[in-house]
């Protein structure tokens, strides 16, 4: 069994049990289900932002414990005034250390568009993205059908919700959806967790040119956002790199600083 067998197995007892602790109607009661969405896309897009979507992530099963003693409001009001163009907040807590309530938190926090990144497997947790304040979910290719691609986009779409389809593989992109406009190319491969940088420009090309880009993991060196832009990417999703500071909304700045100016041997 890999660790992404171990972890969807995890998820599917996750969801039953928060069903029947909050079920749909209670979720829909909560004071950010109706509120306005950020979008992500149109921040994305903003020529005078950055493109970094910057995340919060605790821990992983591949790295263990990256920084566990980071404050959620800290670290998004940080990104956001480093430059950040958007947020992304793991909620798995068993894997990743997360919580649904540092969705909620940030949103109070920063008014940057928020990711709520988790494994999406049931029509429940997109109800409960918008519950939690977030203003898009991440779709994975590789543990979903074509056919529910559709339906939890459609069903994302219909509440506010933008969808961020996160592939992988040339195989995966036959799941891809017209309807969707941000697609992430993970550089991580979710089964063994190794990371092939040049993945995401490959993928890139056999997707439709206005297709918003996402390259995501493995993005280290502000280098590497000047060469993806040259390949068509839009944005850069980057998370370890920044959280393994003590400081990450720092290191983030640190980092945006140094995208656009010439780079140094």
């Amino acid at each position: 069994m890999t660790i992404l067998d171990t972890i969807l197995a995890h998820k599917k007892i996750e969801v039953r049990n928060a069903k029947r602790e909050k079920p749909v109607n209670l979720l829909e009661k909560s004071a950010n289900f109706n509120s306005p969405n950020v979008s992500l896309k149109e921040f994305i897009l903003d020529k005078s932002k950055s493109g970094i979507i910057a995340e919060f992530k605790r821990q992983s099963p591949s790295k263990g414990i990256i920084n566990n003693t980071a404050l959620v409001t800290n670290v998004t009001k940080g990104y956001e005034n480093s430059g950040a163009s958007a947020l992304s907040i793991l909620t798995d807590n068993h894997f990743f250390g997360g919580h649904n309530n540092d969705v909620t938190t940030a949103r109070k926090t920063t008014n940057n568009p928020i990711l709520r990144k988790d494994f999406t497997i049931d029509t429940y947790q997109i109800i409960e993205a918008k519950s939690i304040g977030a203003n898009a979910i991440l779709l994975i290719a590789s543990v979903l059908t074509k056919n529910e691609i559709k339906t939890f986009t459609n069903l994302a779409h219909s509440i506010g919700l933008e969808v961020l389809l996160e592939i992988h593989t040339e195989k995966e992109l036959e799941k891809y959806n017209p309807d969707i406009s941000l697609v992430g190319i993970n550089n991580r491969n979710l089964n063994t967790f190794e990371v092939d940088f040049e993945n995401a420009i490959r993928l890139a090309k056999s997707l439709p040119s206005q297709t918003i880009k996402i390259a995501e993991s493995g993005i280290s060196d502000p280098k590497n956002i000047n060469y993806l832009k040259t390949h068509g990417f839009d944005g850069f999703l980057i998370g370890e790199n920044f959280m393994k500071n003590k400081n990450p909304g720092a290191a983030c700045k640190t980092f945006i600083d140094n995208i656009t100016k010439p780079c140094h041997a």
